[in-house]
């Protein structure tokens, strides 16, 4: 594989070199959309691809912060350089990021392999900031060996946290409701590991038991076939085959010791995050889930899946933004249209669209 070539652009040669006041300056950059963020991402690109992401989501309340500090005490154990995206609700006063769940991490400012951002959902739907994937790639170019990413929460059309990271921890807590809402927002599909936090509540066997079942009709369902090949956990009728050649091998510093299963089945971990009380034992299962990513043709299958929906993304995103540019003012004169009931929407955006394309 021939050398990456060195950034040109200054800022994103400093990010690339471990520069902590360079990496927060272009995530401001990146996260408020403004001056030559683009030309520093298309920089920075050739450096990624180093970093394991970890999407930690699950019901407000459920203890997602708590734990996520504690994972950071965990991952730091290990010697890993540990970027945290935080995504918090939006001020209604400045638009930006509440910050509460900083307040969490406190602890960990002091350690300079620790890089922690709050960024806005400014109304972006699915949980997550419009800017996150593009912060993450910062973060992966600063060469982070893992970073989390903690959403607000989840509702039932907002999971698009699974299309962004690589393994996704849902977090639940008993007493909470979290089982039936867990039905409704489709988490049963997103989740690769699952934490029963604050274990030591009235409610927690039965939280975990409920989650055995409806991963057991789960996996009938899978089964059968209903979600076919493109199921979020690869598990297919019949299941992949391997051979010496499929398994890209895990990334550095994973265990070898055993091959990772040819389907994944989702892990439930219970934890008590106040007391750090299974936050090893949660670690080691979303490691088992890193392996699998990246030693089967199913864990292959899914990164590909998504690193097509990002390149979807971008493109609904470039085309928009274009559009807007380009005819701006076509644009309104056709929702006025369409609010005079002149023409029907439909129409409106197909005449649009050949206008665009200068037909």
């Amino acid at each position: 594989m021939a050398a990456v070539p060195a950034p040109e652009h200054p800022l994103a040669a400093r990010v690339v070199s471990g520069d902590v006041r360079a990496l927060a300056r272009v995530c401001r950059l990146v996260d408020d959309g403004v001056g030559d963020y683009q030309t520093v991402l298309k920089q920075l690109f050739p450096h990624t691809g180093h970093g394991w992401t970890v999407g930690v989501t699950g019901m407000p309340g459920s203890g997602k912060s708590t734990l996520t500090d504690k994972l950071i005490a965990n991952f730091r154990g290990k010697g890993w350089r540990v970027a945290v995206l935080a995504i918090d609700p939006t001020s209604p006063y400045t638009g930006g990021a509440i910050l509460g769940d900083r307040i969490r991490m406190q602890r960990h400012y002091a350690d300079p392999e620790v890089f922690i951002r709050s960024v806005a959902t400014r109304g972006a739907l699915g949980g997550l900031s419009r800017s996150a994937a593009d912060i993450i790639r910062v973060l992966d170019a600063w060469r982070a060996d893992v970073i989390v990413v903690e959403t607000v929460g989840v509702g039932q059309d907002e999971l698009e946290v699974t299309q962004t990271v690589d393994t996704t921890l849902v977090v639940m807590a008993p007493g909470m409701g979290d089982e039936v809402q867990a039905i409704k927002a489709g988490i049963l599909e997103c989740a690769d590991v699952f934490a029963v936090n604050k274990a030591d509540r009235e409610g927690a066997d039965a939280t975990h038991r409920d989650l055995e079942l409806m991963l057991a009709l789960g996996e009938v369902t899978f089964g059968a076939g209903a979600a076919g090949p493109q199921g979020h956990h690869g598990v297919i009728p019949g299941g992949p085959t391997m051979s010496d050649g499929d398994a890209a091998g895990p990334p550095q510093g994973a265990s070898q010791d055993d091959a990772p299963p040819v389907t994944w089945r989702p892990a439930i971990v219970r934890s008590i995050a106040t007391r750090d009380e299974g936050t090893a034992e949660l670690v080691d299962r979303l490691e088992d889930h890193r392996r699998w990513l990246y030693g089967t043709e199913a864990g292959e299958r899914r990164r590909l899946r998504r690193l097509s929906e990002a390149m979807r993304q971008q493109l609904r995103n470039t085309l928009i933004e274009h559009a807007d540019l380009q005819m701006g003012e076509a644009i309104d004169e056709a929702v006025l249209a369409v609010s005079r009931l002149e023409v029907d929407p439909y129409t409106a955006a197909e005449e649009l669209l050949a206008r665009f394309r200068g037909e």
